[in-house]
């Protein structure tokens, strides 16, 4: 079993980050007994050696290499197939280096992840009026932006005229250099309530309206590119105290020939906690979402699509025990996406 497992870990480490979790996603529907349970998945396959393992130990010398067959055939990675489909126990075939970008004849002609060779712009908003911890919120998420070639513009205890007026002084920069930019990240860390941050004199900022600035009728210059919203604020009053558990661990037809978008495409936003619920804010080490983010780009830098890094970060979020006022409290994260291409920083 263990060169079994090695094998399998050598063609999983081939996939990139989307090519794994879509792999995790066929998997879950294979026509083979007995099959993977979602659970196992999440415990067990969230790498490609966790997954190795989960596969060799479940499917065995003979069903292992006909489950991958059959994943790797709709994942589509033909490439990989000859090494399991001629000879299941020969290990002469060489495994293709792992790529992150799918050669041209796999995807029609385009690649599958965003073009980031341009500029890439932040805004960076912080109240830190009331909120201890904000401090270090700044400092890891300007050293995020760096690691991350970010050019930012800061915008530090703004009230609500300063914060729009801040950000459409940004937005209409961003216009300015079309051509050169090639995404856009907004962080925006204070107070808040569903649907809405609060400026450091209590008014409110509408989040619909900040995300509306940046869509494809009021910033052209970002169509197509990939607009980041990382959101560090309360949505809402209502505490989750978690439940115990036993297995916790700690082309469609167009009749106009001018091609047309919607509105609002290419988003990526992140919050912190589910709607109507608390975000967590440490009053010394800073907010909880945003260690997170730290801790988790140290271990494994840029090398993940945005979606599977904020999931990874997640996941630390989810089985991390906090407090507060000595009682126990759990936050999930929670991300909403019309990107249509994955991001690699």
């Amino acid at each position: 079993m263990e060169e079994l497992q090695r094998r399998l870990r050598e063609t999983l480490d081939v996939l990139s980050p989307q090519e794994l979790s879509n792999f995790r996603a066929i998997l879950k529907k294979v026509d083979e007994e007995p099959r993977v349970s979602p659970v196992q998945l999440e415990l067990e396959g969230r790498t490609a050696s966790g997954l190795a393992g989960l596969l060799a130990k479940h499917y065995y010398l003979q069903a292992a290499p006909r489950v991958l067959t059959k994943v790797l055939k709709q994942l589509p990675r033909a490439d990989l197939l000859p090494r399991w489909q001629s000879d299941p126990t020969a290990y002469s075939q060489v495994i293709p280096r792992k790529i992150l970008k799918r050669s041209f004849d796999c995807v029609e002609n385009e690649l599958d992840h965003y073009d980031l060779s341009g500029k890439r712009k932040a805004f960076l908003m912080c109240v830190k009026k009331d909120r201890p911890g904000s401090v270090q919120d700044i400092q890891r998420m300007e050293d995020w932006l760096d690691q991350c070639q970010f050019e930012r513009t800061l915008c530090i205890d703004p009230d609500k005229k300063g914060l729009i007026d801040t950000l459409t002084v940004f937005r209409d920069g961003l216009n300015e250099i079309k051509d050169e930019i090639a995404c856009c990240l907004v962080t925006l860390m204070s107070h808040g309530e569903k649907g809405f941050i609060k400026m450091k004199d209590g008014d409110k900022v509408s989040l619909e309206d900040v995300f509306e600035m940046f869509n494809n009728k009021n910033c052209p210059a970002l169509h197509e590119k990939p607009k980041i919203f990382i959101i560090q604020a309360c949505r809402g009053e209502r505490k989750d105290n978690g439940i115990e558990t036993d297995d916790e661990p700690m082309e469609s037809d167009d009749i106009s020939e001018r091609r047309r978008l919607p509105t609002f495409s290419d988003y990526f936003i992140i919050y912190p906690t589910q709607p109507d619920h608390v975000a967590l804010r440490h009053s010394r080490s800073g907010s909880v979402m945003i260690a997170a983010m730290t801790e988790v780009f140290k271990q494994y830098g840029n090398k993940w699509h945005i979606v599977d890094f904020f999931t990874k970060v997640n996941n630390k979020v989810v089985h991390t025990e906090f407090y507060l006022h000595e009682e126990p409290i759990k936050v999930s994260l929670v991300m909403e996406s019309t990107l249509t291409r994955s991001v690699y920083f």
